[in-house]
């Protein structure tokens, strides 16, 4: 991106979605239209939420206002047959994901697909893709809609689904902003888990690493009960402690041990998994993820499991975010990339840039998250 910042002409805090059509409307009926952007959070990697001498919806203004159920959050279950429940939530598009989880967790229930990071509109994500260690499983966010209330390029409100305005549906997840403003989604729920089961392996072996990753995603039915619910991996690399500012996972007293780990290989390849459960499924989960782990090349003596709460799993990268906070590191430009690399690529990807750039280089100041997906979700 060339700027980091530009000004808009104005700024809407909009109270109802009225006040959205009615903005666009009036930019496409002057001789010189104006450009307009929603912004949720302000988290977008390219400047989508700019709009250079134009204007900026700030569309968390809605969040405040409740005149109809379309900026807040409401949670239903409707039947489709007899034996099978469907539960959604209908969310504005300006809600924040850990309010979404709060709010459905009172009825114990919760989304399937996340974000590791959940200070961020439902709006806003949609608009991305929304992608986590749950994707191999439950795909990205977009493909956990229902349905969206949409205002277009047009200024007009329409409501799309897969079977309705199902164009303006597809063009509008993952389309940057850029087909019309979500203000609200109709997000899929499944009854929500109470704990979680969370390990990292570590390994020296970079293929090794990768091969047990792609096993351990082969398992990925969306009712498999047997699968894991996420799976992320990272580098470490000398960096002083093995816990960067995402993630304090490792307990002090293994410091040293995974430190000399670090230094002796160079790179250290950390998998990370989770499995959740809840009263129903305590007494088996444990037998579960063994079997699962079983036959996996990581290094002997490098596992390292943790029993946390729900919650405090998916809002996991927060403690990490206030500790920036505190240093005076959280409001500054970060620059940040996603990529895809084909499975085929990923060992060049390793020796070429991992290790032929990061390593050699010494880049050790943030965190390389490293994971595979499967292409049919």
């Amino acid at each position: 991106m060339a700027h980091s910042q530009e000004n808009p002409a104005a700024v809407l805090y909009p109270t109802s979605i009225d006040d959205i059509s009615s903005l666009i409307k009036f930019s496409n009926n002057i001789s010189t239209p104006f450009s307009i952007a929603a912004r949720g959070h302000g988290h977008s990697t390219m400047g989508q939420a700019m709009a250079p001498n134009g204007v900026v919806v700030d569309m968390m203004s809605l969040k405040n206002h409740h005149p109809s159920h379309a900026s807040g959050i409401i949670v239903n279950t409707f039947n489709l047959s007899v034996n099978n429940n469907n539960y959604y939530a209908d969310v504005g598009g300006g809600q924040l994901w850990i309010d979404v989880l709060h709010a459905t967790l009172e009825h114990g229930l919760a989304p399937v697909a996340w974000t590791d990071y959940l200070y961020l509109t439902v709006g806003g994500t949609l608009s991305n893709a929304g992608i986590s260690g749950s994707a191999f499983r439950f795909g990205p966010q977009i493909s956990n809609v229902y349905e969206m209330d949409v205002v277009t390029g047009h200024g007009d409100f329409v409501t799309c689904s897969p079977q309705n305005n199902s164009d303006l549906f597809f063009g509008v997840l993952g389309g940057l902003g850029q087909f019309g403003i979500i203000t609200r989604a109709r997000i899929v729920l499944e009854p929500a888990p109470k704990r979680v089961k969370w390990v990292r392996m570590l390994y020296n072996d970079f293929s090794a690493y990768a091969r047990d990753q792609e096993r351990l995603i082969s398992v990925n039915g969306r009712k498999q009960s047997n699968a894991l619910d996420y799976l992320e991996g990272s580098l470490l690399i000398n960096q002083g402690s093995p816990n960067n500012w995402r993630s304090s996972f490792f307990p002090r007293s293994t410091y040293s041990r995974i430190t000399s780990l670090v230094t002796k290989h160079g790179i250290i390849y950390s998998l990370e998994v989770a499995k959740y459960y809840d009263q129903h499924t305590e007494t088996t989960v444990d037998k579960e993820l063994e079997l699962l782990l079983k036959g996996l090349s990581f290094l002997p003596g490098f596992v390292f499991e943790k029993d946390v709460a729900y919650v405090e799993f998916l809002n996991r990268v927060k403690s990490g975010e206030e500790k920036l906070q505190s240093q005076g590191q959280w409001d500054v430009p970060h620059p940040w990339l996603n990529l895809f690399v084909p499975k085929s690529r990923i060992s060049d990807f390793d020796a070429g840039v991992l290790k032929g750039v990061v390593l050699k280089r010494n880049i050790t100041t943030a965190p390389v998250l490293l994971y595979p997906m499967n292409r049919t979700k």
